[in-house]
């Protein structure tokens, strides 16, 4: 009897020690930021063949050529990447220089896509197998990412892109060509 006593208070202190645990968890503020490995350090190498038939592929060197450029990885089968298109397209008015990475996609899928979503990309690569994106550490479809005119990732946005992301990801490249 004694020894059920003392299990039923060691029971209520550990879960009365959970509920603080918690309760102090929740009290502090989100992080939403998730800082990629990949920042700061340069392209892996790659050269991927064209997406679709009127649009040139897309390797490393064609990113560091002096010109800093938006990379987007994205799928016609990506919902959250036709929420996006509009958002690329404001980016791409604004002077953004939009290259895209389809991954795991057939080309007659992204053709049917950009037609129905706007085609912001100055160039698409293929990327069959979901190489180039883990390489790049894309944890997933829509993700973009700033790279500066040497080949190095300067930022890295995950998710789709919302109208309060535009000018953040404008920032991220100007500074990414100073």
């Amino acid at each position: 009897m004694k020894r059920l006593r003392i299990f039923l208070w060691v029971l209520v202190a550990v879960v009365g020690g959970l509920f603080v645990l918690f309760g102090y968890q929740l009290t502090q503020p989100k992080d939403e930021f998730i800082q990629s490995a990949m920042v700061g350090e340069p392209l892996p190498d790659f050269d991927l063949r064209p997406a679709i038939d009127t649009m040139p592929g897309l390797s490393k060197a064609d990113l560091a050529d002096g010109k800093p450029r938006l990379v987007n990885i994205f799928a016609s089968w990506c919902l959250p990447c036709r929420a996006e298109a509009p958002q690329l397209e404001t980016l791409r008015a604004a002077g953004a220089d939009i290259v895209g990475i389809a991954i795991r996609d057939r080309p007659e899928d992204v053709a049917m896509f950009l037609q129905l979503y706007g085609n912001p990309f100055t160039a698409i690569g293929a990327d069959d197998i979901s190489q180039v994106q883990l390489e790049l550490g894309s944890s997933g479809v829509p993700e973009t990412f700033v790279i500066d005119g040497n080949g190095v990732i300067t930022y890295q946005h995950i998710g789709d892109i919302r109208p309060e992301h535009v000018q953040t990801i404008l920032y991220q490249l100007r500074e990414a060509g100073a």
